[in-house]
């Protein structure tokens, strides 16, 4: 009761209101929500191991690290930067880093230890997650029709199974290659270790699109609607 007073008059005092959503309405909170389902992954991946307070601690806060080194928008439009914004800048300031581990998802967990038996139950999450969060950044489209609105110098996330925890690999577009019906399916990207050729479907756009790709965006559907009147 103490606590609930003094937080109350804490925010009083600083002009904060707080909003709830309705009932049972989950949908309502938008992005913090699809974020708390991501973390849900654990559990399916635990299933019935059993953990101790601590290995539940620190398995927890390596998810929690996982979440918050997800890309969100270019911090810069310079063509040689590749870091981009994550929600780890708002907390720490900069991205969240973590120790290259050896690989122990094909290891037994009868053959390893507690703290190995953690570091394999995070790997697992890690590999999982990573694959559905970036297929979410894929569009779908019909292959006659192109998936997404790409542009040169645009930063996007290069899809790689084999990256350990909290790493993503960036790249900017240097080039298109539109086929003969005038649609791209393959890229010319430019990465910190050099120049690659990547097909569309490789490629994950930032889940925030940064002002110039909206403009690009917005003025190509203003085109298309000019053309259609």
């Amino acid at each position: 009761m103490t606590h609930q007073e003094s937080l109350a008059t804490e925010c009083s005092k600083n002009g904060i209101r707080w909003h709830f959503n309705p009932p049972r309405a989950s949908h309502f909170g938008g992005l913090w929500e699809a974020a708390i389902k991501s973390a849900q992954h654990f559990i399916r991946v635990i299933g019935t191991h059993l953990l101790s307070y601590d290995d539940m601690e620190t398995l927890l806060s390596q998810i929690e690290s996982c979440l918050n080194s997800r890309p969100l928008v270019p911090i810069s439009d310079d063509p040689t930067d590749f870091e981009p914004l994550t929600p780890g800048h708002f907390l720490v300031g900069s991205s969240l880093k973590a120790v290259p581990d050896i690989d122990l998802t094909t290891t037994p967990f009868n053959r390893l230890r507690r703290w190995q038996q953690t570091q394999k139950l995070f790997q697992l999450i890690w590999k999982r997650w990573h694959r559905e969060y970036l297929s979410t950044l894929q569009p779908r489209a019909k292959w006659c029709n192109s998936p997404v609105q790409l542009a040169t110098n645009q930063l996007v996330i290069l899809q790689d199974d084999n990256l350990p925890p909290m790493q993503w690999s960036t790249a900017r577009i240097v080039s298109l290659h539109p086929g003969n019906d005038g649609v791209t399916r393959v890229v010319t990207v430019q990465t910190p270790t050099g120049l690659y050729k990547r097909p569309v479907a490789k490629i994950c756009l930032l889940p925030v699109p940064s002002s110039s790709n909206e403009q690009t965006h917005d003025n190509m559907n203003n085109q298309q609607n000019d053309d259609s009147t």
